[in-house]
């Protein structure tokens, strides 16, 4: 196993050169990212010390579904929180332009992420590549009747003074598509998450701690299938000890670094 922590030092620019190399050999390879890969374009993680939920614990709420549904004033909270976070419009970082270059190249097969920013399809990546395994804020859905609508058409009509927009094909309770505490992960993006890590030959693990199932599960799915397996985070994760490859530094430092040259 290639490890070792720091700064880009000579140590960390070898091991970089090295997993460049595998990438450039590999057949399919496959990300899965975290909060870890959004942080450098502004946007907090949760548990972190600076984390959303470690610095307003009433967020936490917002994102459980018993207490979204059978608590208004949670729900108006949320849409005033949803209005916040769309105007400070945060934009993709080095890190998930790094990424589309590797998919140009003909190198990334598939990503899933744990991430609902969309910052990923706004780098240019392939929206067909993309797994978004804990759903998105770019849509909102009806809990009622499963309609799903653009979240802007649902902030407009909170500008416009509707601080709690109800579903207007039934009346049911509007939620962003996002995957909340007490709501099971979308079956067919759950097996397209396991076939891309049982086919993969490379897996980068991107900005994730690697301690929520099951889609951490990925990663030693693929070392069990033959993939190597590389580590790219800031910090220590739950699954370093399978790694082939640990890249600890800045994520949008590194991830430009690992892209080969086009041939």
């Amino acid at each position: 196993m290639i490890s070792g922590d720091g700064p880009l030092d000579a140590d960390l620019a070898e091991r970089i050169d090295a997993v460049r190399g595998w990438i450039a050999e590999a057949r399919h390879v496959v990300a899965l990212t975290g909060a870890g890969i959004s942080t450098d374009s502004g946007i907090p993680d949760f548990r972190g010390p600076k984390g959303l939920w470690t610095r307003n614990p009433e967020a936490e709420k917002m994102a459980t579904l018993q207490v979204y549904v059978t608590d208004p004033e949670t729900r108006r909270r949320a849409w005033q929180w949803r209005l916040a976070t769309e105007a400070e419009r945060r934009q993709p970082n080095p890190g998930h332009r790094a990424l589309v270059d590797l998919e140009r190249l003909g190198r990334l097969d598939t990503l899933v992420t744990q991430n609902v920013d969309g910052l990923h399809q706004a780098a240019g990546q392939d929206a067909a590549r993309v797994v978004e395994i804990h759903g998105t804020l770019q849509e909102v859905e009806c809990l009622g009747c499963g309609e799903r609508a653009p979240m802007e058409r649902a902030l407009a009509r909170v500008r416009g003074g509707e601080d709690d927009p109800p579903c207007r094909t039934c009346g049911g309770i509007l939620k962003s598509a996002t995957i909340s505490f007490g709501q099971g992960l979308v079956a067919r993006d759950l097996a397209r998450a396991q076939r891309a890590a049982e086919a993969c030959d490379l897996l980068l693990a991107i900005g994730t701690t690697l301690a929520v199932y099951p889609i951490a599960g990925m990663v030693p799915l693929a070392k069990e299938c033959g993939a190597r397996i590389v580590i790219v985070n800031g910090d220590a994760t739950e699954m370093d000890a399978l790694a082939d490859a640990l890249l600890r530094g800045s994520i949008s430092e590194i991830l430009p670094r690992l892209v080969p040259e086009a041939r």
